[in-house]
Formats: structure tokens, sequence, C-alpha cells
């Protein structure tokens, strides 16, 4: 299938720069059976008794450093994951890419820190640091707002770019799971007392979320690698509620991805990298109904609605939310869709 057709005109104007005031606010298109225009808070209407809904609990790292070169140039540095107590893979943006054996240097509050560029690993480079690099991050790093996001991170997004449910002991994401950002406490404790079940999974996102497909196919894609935990007390309910036909709703892509890897052979907890790509024609073993938000162009996000729901109520969907105005990308507006198997 050509990636081109995965291409749609994306007006700028619809990228939304920040959140709305209240996470409920945002609007919310859904399309489990005819298109309705609704806001978030609606949601509760489309979910029952007995459905599980399978939350995203990572959480965001501050993970842009800025510093130089031991030689001299200015470096951007975005932290893709830690891979131990001493080593990180990254992202560098400098006029020249460092070699291996140079030193980057960064000060903060009168302190100097070293990292030493030891490796590569497709475009990203594995730095070696003295000490553990996480506290260096989580005390002077950035909030990693997309691209797309054309300004600087501000002390709302300290809050806001970040599910109310995250656990901070899983603070090890690049950028957040968008879908999740929509709910409120109030929210969530509507659904709770409606009988609705939570079950959590972990995957760190990278931020290779945000690369766009470049091959010409998109078969020949190859996804970018995340980390995936799923424990087998969400099996268990998972199995449960399929079992008493209730519905399960994943919040956001990312949801999506790590419960299905879970699911590819004999149901099972599971730890470590997935690189499962979704796209047209894979067979979903799991989720039934989910909640996105609307994904970029040519994106392999894109891709897994499309497989999702189908390629022509997807594209029709898209230009819909774009006559409506609604809001695209992170701090945008959601949908709620239910999985049509093609």
């Amino acid at each position: 299938m050509k990636t081109e057709k995965f291409n749609y005109d994306l007006p700028e104007h619809l990228i939304a720069q920040y959140p709305p005031l209240k996470r409920t606010d945002s609007k919310l298109l859904v399309a489990t059976e005819s298109i309705q225009h609704q806001v978030f808070q609606d949601i509760e209407q489309h979910i029952d008794k007995g459905d599980l809904l399978i939350l995203n609990q990572t959480s965001v790292i501050p993970a842009r450093l800025y510093g130089e070169k031991i030689t001299g140039g200015k470096i951007e540095l975005l932290l893709e994951r830690f891979l131990s107590n001493h080593q990180t893979l990254t992202q560098i943006r400098s006029s020249r890419s460092p070699k291996v054996g140079v030193e980057l240097v960064f000060k903060f509050q009168g302190k100097r820190f070293l990292a030493t560029v030891v490796g590569r690993q497709d475009n990203f480079f594995i730095l070696d640091w003295p000490d553990n690099p996480k506290d260096l991050f989580e005390q002077y790093g950035q909030i990693p707002l997309p691209p797309y996001m054309n300004r600087e991170p501000e002390k709302l997004d300290e809050e806001r770019y970040e599910t109310i449910y995250a656990d901070p002991n899983k603070k090890e994401s690049v950028a957040a799971p968008t879908a999740g950002m929509h709910f409120d406490q109030q929210l969530l404790n509507t659904l709770e007392d409606k009988g609705v079940e939570f079950g959590y999974v972990n995957l760190h996102v990278g931020a290779g979320t945000f690369q766009p497909v470049q091959t010409d196919h998109i078969e020949d894609h190859v996804i970018h690698k995340e980390l995936v935990e799923v424990n087998s007390e969400l099996i268990d309910q998972v199995k449960r509620v399929k079992a008493n036909k209730g519905k399960i709703i994943a919040v956001g892509t990312t949801s999506v991805r790590a419960i299905e890897t879970a699911f590819q052979g004999e149901p099972s907890p599971f730890r470590g990298e997935t690189s499962l790509f979704i796209y047209p024609g894979y067979k979903f073993k799991v989720v039934n109904h989910m909640i996105t938000n609307f994904h970029l162009p040519k994106s392999s996000l894109l891709m897994l609605v499309a497989a999702f729901i189908g390629y022509e109520k997807m594209m029709n969907i898209y230009k819909t939310a774009i006559e409506k105005e609604y809001r695209f990308l992170s701090y945008g507006d959601a949908m709620l869709l239910k999985y049509h198997e093609v």
C-alpha cells in the first residue's frame, strides 16, 4: 500500500499549540456508528458498566538538554531512552554530527556535567555518563514538546503535557500518551462509580512516534521500537471482560500497541521492546474501541487508525474534522472509534 495514500493537507491553524482550559473541554468526534460531534465530557455516555478502559501509565521526563561539544559548537540533546544507569540513547542536533569519542558538556547553576559519545544506533547516539543521568534530566531538562508546537515549554506544560494517572516512578517517556490527557479526576470517578474497570499498561513513548513513514510503500517501513510492560493482572482482566461481552477500550495508540503486543501469540505478560507495526490488513486481537487524537500525515499512528476502522472511513473522518475545525495533534481534540474488521 502506498505511503502517499496517507497524506492529507493539515491546515497549520488547526495544530493545537495550547491545551483547552479544562481537560474535558476538548471536542470529541464519535464514530462508533454514525458520526456525532460532542465534547470529551460526554464520553461517559459511551462507556458502560463492565467495560475495560486500558490506560498507559507512563510519565514524561524532561528530556531536552542544551549544551556544547567540548571542542565548541552548540548542541541540543533529546533523550530517547535510558539504556542503563550510565548510558542513554539520544538524538543530537548540532551543526556537525559529533563523532565517537567526543565529549559533550552541560552547564547548569554553576555545575558542569559531561557525557561521551560511545556509539551510534540507527539515527541515535549512545552516550556514556560518569553518573546516573536521570537526576540531571529531571532537574534541568525541558519538557519535550513535539516539534510541531512552535513555542518554548511553559509552566503550564509541566502539568498539562501529562495524564493525571501517570506513574511518577515510570518517568521515561519523551512524549505524552496524549489521548489520556483529556481525562480529569472527576470523569474517572464518574466512570468508576458506573462500574467501569481500569487496566494499566506502560509503554515508554519514544521520539520515533513523530517520524513520518518515508518509504514509498508502508510495508517496507521499519517502525521504531518502544519498551512495553503488560502485567498478568491486565491479561486476566481482558479475558474476563471479553468473556462477559464488555468493550475493551484502549486509550491511545500506545495502549493499543502495548496490549496487542501481549496477545500476538498465547496471551501472556510482556516486558521488553515492541516493534509491532499495525497497518491496514492487521486483525486486532483485543481492542474493539479506541480513544485517540488526530495524527500527522503519513504517520504510523494514522496507519494504525486506518487498520482499526478502514481506510475510507478514516479519510472521511479526517475530512470532516478539518471542515468542523477540530484541533489536531497532542493538545488537540479526540475521537472515539469502533473496530471494523475489513
